[in-house]
């Protein structure tokens, strides 16, 4: 049985007076002491606020922060709109690690046939996932027991470690086939003007109706917590037809043409190094010496990129809390920029996102769409016939179901949300190395997922080529901390049981 309900928001945590703390902030900026809200008149609040709002004043309203509990969403909804901009902070509740019993998805606003074939994919799609995960824990478990060195005669207490590990690798490749319609659940974090901006670009993306359900909800209980946020300041949403995006004219074969070009320059990558400065090393060497006021003869270019690249004269790079962005030393890497394009899942996007110092241009599923299945196939599916034949049959049911709503008439921002997490999605992608190197860090490591990992390597790969003498002081934290700082592995039990420091980047990641 398929549960749905509508979205169930919560305002957990808001400033007292998020209003009045914003108009004694831009009173702060002609005092000579700090303005407390309660010294707030009314006078100020009609005059100044109205005045700081419509002249472009906004940070006086990014003090307030609004902290949400969010359930009943779907993870369409939150990649297409809730994460598609670098100004918030979210936990999120993982498909990667808790396993998905019970069908619980998003139901937009259809009936009769419509909603019969909505249903019945849903569910469909949760029995592939519930047969996936039973066929792929076996291969999971063989594959660990050979890492961890599982001998005749290990404890039983171990053996326990490896079954429990094995199922969540298990259900970590499953979820590809759950639809972008199922549920999820989040706190989620936003400044006041965020909360604003949100509510004036209610109607962009590809989740519309379901967006301003949700965002709809957070602007009533911030209403009701304190009126004069939104009565006094603030702008209606766009409507559809007036946003840039949605007036663009959809191509006539939807997304086929798009796809195949792309794939054409991609080739065998997940992504493709497209455009770099060539005189990277130099740029980054030259604002080195710039911080600490050298020439070029007192500090040689080498010398220049060993400060700040290698771990063992820098040690920041060691440091967990991830400090680059406060060090006048380690900001000299915003110089440096690399672009890529990349194809990924719609669930490994949905993770790579979150590298919100990393932004992309992702697609508008609405324009790229396909009548023929488009997806990702995750490694582990692949080298199980048994398994890949089940995969493939369920993207062909997702496409199929999806394509009868259409041809019924359904508008496609609802039968979109049919489509599996496999979903490939192609976009381009650039960061200074300050953002690439931290995500670069992170996502090498065995147990980063294998879609984005994969896409780092595959970029750190080219980088090699094209700048040798600072891609040699990248990679996972064991092989950064190699030597220098103990323990080598950041991630304690979870340890994935290879030695990646002495062959990265060689090493072969089974997992």
């Amino acid at each position: 049985m398929l549960l749905t309900d509508p979205p169930h928001i919560t305002l957990r945590t808001a400033p007292v007076m998020p209003y009045d703390g914003a108009i004694a902030a831009a009173r702060t900026c002609y005092s000579p002491r700090v303005v407390s809200s309660n010294e707030v008149t009314e006078r100020q609040r009609e005059s100044i606020g109205r005045l700081t709002f419509d002249g472009g004043h906004h940070t006086v309203y990014q003090h307030a922060h609004f902290e949400f509990g969010l359930e009943n969403v779907s993870r369409q909804f939150v990649w297409s709109f809730l994460h598609s901009y670098p100004f918030y902070n979210s936990e999120q509740s993982s498909q990667r690690y808790v396993k998905l019993r019970e069908p619980r998805a998003f139901v937009p606003p259809l009936s009769g046939e419509a909603l019969n074939i909505y249903e019945a994919a849903i569910l469909r799609a949760w029995d592939y996932y519930a047969k996936l995960s039973s066929l792929l824990k076996d291969d999971a478990t063989t594959i660990l027991k050979e890492l961890r060195y599982i001998q005749p005669k290990s404890s039983p207490e171990r053996l326990k470690v490896i079954d429990k590990d094995a199922g969540k690798r298990a259900i970590e490749t499953a979820r590809y086939v759950l639809p972008i319609a199922a549920f999820t659940s989040m706190v989620h974090t936003v400044s006041g003007i965020v909360l604003h901006r949100l509510q004036r670009m209610v109607n962009s993306g590809d989740a519309p109706y379901e967006a301003r359900q949700v965002v709809g909800e957070m602007v009533r209980l911030v209403k009701e917590w304190d009126p004069a946020f939104f009565e006094r300041i603030g702008e209606e949403p766009w409507l559809s037809e007036d946003l840039a995006e949605t007036s663009f004219p959809r191509p006539r074969d939807r997304g086929e043409t798009f796809i195949a070009e792309f794939d054409t320059r991609l080739g065998k990558r997940c992504s493709r190094l497209l455009d770099v400065s060539p005189e990277a090393e130099g740029v980054l060497a030259e604002a080195v010496r710039s911080v600490f006021g050298l020439t070029l003869a007192e500090m040689s270019d080498d010398e220049a990129l060993n400060r700040v690249m290698d771990p063992a004269k820098n040690r920041y790079r060691l440091d967990i809390m991830n400090v680059t962005y406060n060090s006048p030393l380690m900001r000299a890497l915003h110089h440096v920029t690399y672009v890529f394009e990349k194809r990924l899942s719609h669930t490994a996007d949905s993770q790579d996102q979150r590298h919100r110092m990393v932004p992309a241009s992702r697609p508008l599923m609405a324009f790229t769409d396909t009548r023929d299945p488009d997806y990702i196939t995750p490694r582990l599916i692949s080298s199980n016939t048994d398994a890949y034949s089940l995969y493939k049959e369920a993207m062909e049911h997702a496409w199929e179901a999806k394509n009868r709503l259409l041809d019924l008439g359904v508008p496609l921002e609802f039968a979109l949300y049919l489509l599996p997490n496999a979903k490939a999605l192609r976009f381009i992608e650039s960061g200074s190395l300050l953002a690439l190197m931290h995500k670069w860090t992170m996502r090498t490591c065995f147990n980063a997922q294998e879609e984005i990992y994969l896409a780092s390597m595959d970029e750190l790969a080219q980088v090699r080529v094209a700048h040798p003498r600072i891609a040699r002081h990248i990679g996972p934290p064991c092989v950064i901390r190699n030597g220098l700082v103990s323990p080598r592995c950041t991630e304690g039990s979870h340890f994935c049981g290879v030695p990646v420091w002495n062959d990265f980047p060689a090493a072969v990641r089974r997992l």
